[in-house]
């Protein structure tokens, strides 16, 4: 490797470590905590549906957000409500003399979350529509049909979303950067890190392995723990299967991510038919998020060289950094098992 190619990976470790850094003090400690809420709207009758409204619990506090169904619908069974050990559950039945089409529903509230509503909707005659609604735009118009690129493209940006704002799956692909010291490593390591999570990501959401959640939570959080540990010991000149083969273990780990993803995917209460478009294309959004990031990481590395001197303590702070984040999420998803 060439001393530029070298420097150039020098600056790109130090923008991890910084990044490492940043990214635990700013994730909360349930990194995974971004879950969508759910609204189901089947059709029933001809002027008549059934709702299903479901919203998360953060830290056992609903989500602060109110549903309003257009001002045409009557309410033939009021909402009848329960709480469930991660979300509340509401349900009811309601009339739309005029129909539902055109109408529009807000999410009251909305705006202040980081958080995203999935919309499913179905008719008698078989049609059927879905959405992901926005915080920049907390309402949904209730259209006449939709077609499969819509599916698709929302799903794709659920993908890019999950992975930008699942700050624990960062922080791994971060920590994996500061023990690679050559580009066609790293190349080789993302790849079986993508490779993995898209294997079991497809085996869970299509139902052939399941793992339940929060042990795979804990280990995700261990995982980072490991490579973290792994990183201080090769700042100190060691050995391992880690510092020698990190592409192994990105692909060991990577499986265990992708139940992590998984889990997003699930969620959502996929149609069957809608199964194949969602998993290529959450998947694909979750790579382009990935390698959002990594790009970001690189390109900002070429203006880090100013601070080549820094190097090995800034990747120290780092990995210590993160390793502390780690081991408070392992503590907090271990105990949270067991509560």
């Amino acid at each position: 490797m060439t001393a530029a190619i070298r420097r150039y990976f020098t600056a790109a470790q130090l923008m991890a470590a910084a990044l490492l850094v940043v990214l635990g003090v700013i994730a909360p400690v349930a990194a995974h905590e971004i879950r969508p809420a759910y609204l189901q709207i089947d059709q029933t009758e001809a002027d008549h549906y059934r709702i299903l409204w479901k919203t998360p619990l953060f830290s056992g506090m609903p989500l602060p957000v109110v549903l309003k169904l257009p001002d045409n619908v009557i309410h033939i069974v009021e909402p009848q409500e329960r709480q469930l050990p991660d979300s509340i559950l509401q349900k009811r039945i309601i009339a739309a003399p005029d129909g539902l089409m055109g109408g529009r529903i807000e999410f009251v509230g909305l705006q202040a979350t980081i958080t995203d509503v999935l919309v499913r909707m179905s008719w008698l005659d078989g049609r059927k529509a879905s959405a992901i609604v926005r915080a920049s735009r907390p309402w949904y118009v209730v259209p006449a049909d939709q077609s499969g690129w819509s599916v698709a493209w929302e799903y794709l940006t659920l993908g890019v979303r999950h992975i930008l704002f699942g700050f624990d799956h960062l922080l791994f692909v971060a920590s994996l950067m500061l023990i690679v010291r050559d580009w066609r490593v790293l190349v080789k390591t993302i790849t079986a890190f993508t490779l993995a999570h898209s294997i079991t990501l497809a085996l869970a959401t299509f139902g052939l392995v399941t793992l339940p959640g929060p042990p795979v939570e804990a280990m995700v959080a261990l995982s980072i723990l490991l490579v973290a540990a792994e990183a201080v010991r090769m700042e100190r000149g060691e050995r391992s299967l880690t510092i020698t083969w990190p592409w192994l273990v990105a692909f060991a780990f990577g499986l265990l991510h992708g139940f992590g993803f998984a889990g997003a995917m699930l969620e959502l209460g996929l149609q069957r038919q809608d199964v194949p478009v969602a998993l290529l294309f959450f998947n694909v959004g979750v790579e382009i998020g990935q390698l959002t990031f990594i790009a970001a990481i690189l390109a900002v590395a070429t203006s880090a060289r100013l601070i080549f001197t820094l190097g090995r303590p800034v990747r120290v702070a780092g990995a210590y950094g993160v390793g502390a984040v780690a081991a408070v999420w392992t503590v907090d998803r271990l105990t949270s098992m067991f509560l």
